[in-house]
């Protein structure tokens, strides 16, 4: 069951899920970054301000994941729907974006994180794409932290993607219909050279995952927060990963498989 914030609503762990708790940070975290609109009407400001503000968290939520060794960050910046918003909006934000990249590379590349972009970025214009192909580029040997971010995509989107180059390898005949399979799915899907995400974290108080990583969160934990995102902090997240350490997670077992063994002869 999804979780929120509220330090009421976790019962203590048992004695007996003591001994099967996670206790250790997730590798992968995924975050929609939900709330930079209403941070900003609710100070009557335009909804930009919201969006820089929106900017300085991320460098905060980077912080936070160097800190405790997280390895992968996967970051939910622009969505194929987000297209549809006011065009000066979708403009401001194209500028921000552009103007992030300009100033973040070099810092991040020398802390050790690696840069990728997922989602269709054929639809940004020719020099937001130079400078995405850029930070590829100069931070690609970096294993500190591999920071995804997901601009111009959808979970449908890329589901849909990873179908059409499977269909291509048939037609190519590297591959026959019948090996269609889960393991084949994957392969073609974006992030398909990182682990699954481990932790699932949405701000800004609503209960969905709104089409993202659709495939890749099939058995993440999934936490909820009213905290808008230019109010994240580090108190916050850490939240997060206290309530991660509590969860068992047992992949469609039972939790009497995952016990540690009660037989001493047991190897």
């Amino acid at each position: 069951m999804p979780s929120s914030d509220n330090p009421d609503s976790q019962p203590p762990a048992s004695a007996n899920h003591e001994s099967r708790i996670t206790n250790h940070v997730p590798a992968h975290l995924a975050v929609i970054m939900d709330g930079n609109g209403r941070w900003a009407e609710r100070r009557k400001r335009p909804r930009m301000i919201g969006h820089r503000a929106g900017a300085r968290a991320v460098n905060l939520c980077i912080d936070f994941c160097l800190e405790q060794g997280i390895e992968a960050l996967t970051l939910f910046a622009f969505s194929s729907e987000n297209w549809g918003r006011p065009e000066e909006e979708v403009g401001a934000l194209m500028k921000l974006f552009l103007n992030a990249l300009e100033r973040e590379v070099e810092e991040l590349d020398r802390r050790g994180v690696r840069i990728r972009f997922i989602g269709e970025r054929e639809r940004f214009a020719q020099a937001l794409r130079d400078k995405m192909d850029a930070a590829e580029m100069q931070t690609r040997d970096n294993r500190r932290l591999t920071l995804s971010i997901a601009a111009s995509y959808g979970g449908r989107q890329d589901i849909a993607a990873a179908a059409r180059a499977l269909a291509r390898d048939v037609v190519d005949g590297k591959l026959r219909v019948q090996d269609i399979d889960e393991n084949a799915m994957a392969t073609h899907m974006a992030l398909a050279d990182l682990p699954a995400p481990d932790l699932f974290i949405r701000t800004g108080g609503d209960h969905r995952i709104s089409n993202f990583l659709l495939w890749q969160l099939a058995y993440t934990e999934l936490w909820f927060t009213e905290t808008l995102w230019p109010e994240l902090d580090a108190a916050t997240l850490r939240r997060a990963l206290d309530d991660y350490a509590r969860r068992e997670r047992r992949f469609g077992l039972t939790g009497a498989q995952l016990a540690p063994s009660t037989n001493p002869s047991a190897a």
